[in-house]
């Protein structure tokens, strides 16, 4: 399938590793021109080189910290003098600490609410007049399959993200007159560093071993295994499509079949 993106002009945020840099070199892997985001400019270099390499979609970076009051300033900059303009949004970003719903201080809820969810539609917020002007824009933002099924030890993240369930589907409704879908994608048991940490949090929670609680996941995963960062690149790469113009509002998990809700 062709996915139509070939020349449009993505900024994909915490894109220096994991989910976010999947889903970048998915766009790009499709002829997209991409802007990563992220904290290591070594490694965002790294990434860039990796998928310029390809020749296929050309890939740039920027310095960007979701917690600096200047995040939105600084990457609206970017959008114009890096790509010269905006197509694709991919809003994504890091986890917050684990912990129960005791645990969440108002310090814990301040900070974590700054980099979660005001940057992100701040964000978003600043970059819509470009799309509606020119009457084509895709708005992807990752969550967590925890805003369907909240996940133990990990309060901070059900409540944060599940405030972007409904921010979504409220600006989906807004802008699908103007060309624009605004989607969200829910990662289950992806593999990647943070499901790594997070798993090395509940064996010292717990006092099980790493092995003890990896093979307890998987087992409670029908697909009886943990997911590729390239299976759920590929979901927000259709999401982010010129086909999926007719697809908004919607929140798409990849997980295996792991929620058991409806």
């Amino acid at each position: 399938m062709d996915l139509g993106i070939s020349g449009k002009r993505a900024l994909v945020l915490a894109s220096s590793r994991g989910l976010g840099l999947g889903i970048a070199k998915a766009l790009a892997a499709e002829g997209a021109n991409v802007l990563l985001v992220g904290r290591s400019g070594d490694r965002l270099a790294e990434n860039c080189k990796a998928i310029n390499a390809e020749g296929k979609g050309k890939a740039d970076w920027v310095w960007g910290d979701l917690s600096d009051l200047n995040f939105v300033e600084a990457m609206t900059a970017a959008v114009k003098e890096k790509l010269g303009g905006i197509d694709i949004l991919v809003n994504n970003t890091g986890g917050p600490t684990p912990g129960t719903s005791e645990e969440m201080t108002a310090d814990k809820l301040d900070t974590f609410f700054q980099s979660m969810v005001l940057r992100v539609i701040t964000l978003t917020n600043g970059l819509l007049p470009q799309m509606k002007e020119q009457g084509w824009g895709r708005i992807l933002t990752v969550a967590s399959s925890g805003v369907f099924e909240p996940i133990p030890n990990l309060a901070l993240s059900n409540t944060l993200r599940a405030a972007l369930v409904g921010w979504n589907k409220t600006l989906a409704v807004e802008v699908a007159g103007y060309g624009i879908t605004a989607n969200m994608l829910l990662p289950g048991r992806i593999h990647t560093d943070r499901i790594d940490e997070l798993d090395g949090a509940n064996a010292k929670r717990t006092g099980k071993s790493l092995e003890e609680i990896r093979s307890a996941s998987v087992k409670s995963i029908p697909a009886g295994r943990l997911g590729k960062v390239e299976e759920f690149a590929a979901a927000g790469a259709f999401l982010c499509s010129a086909p999926a113009s007719y697809v908004t509002g919607t929140m798409l998990r990849v997980d295996g079949g792991a929620s058991r809700s409806i």
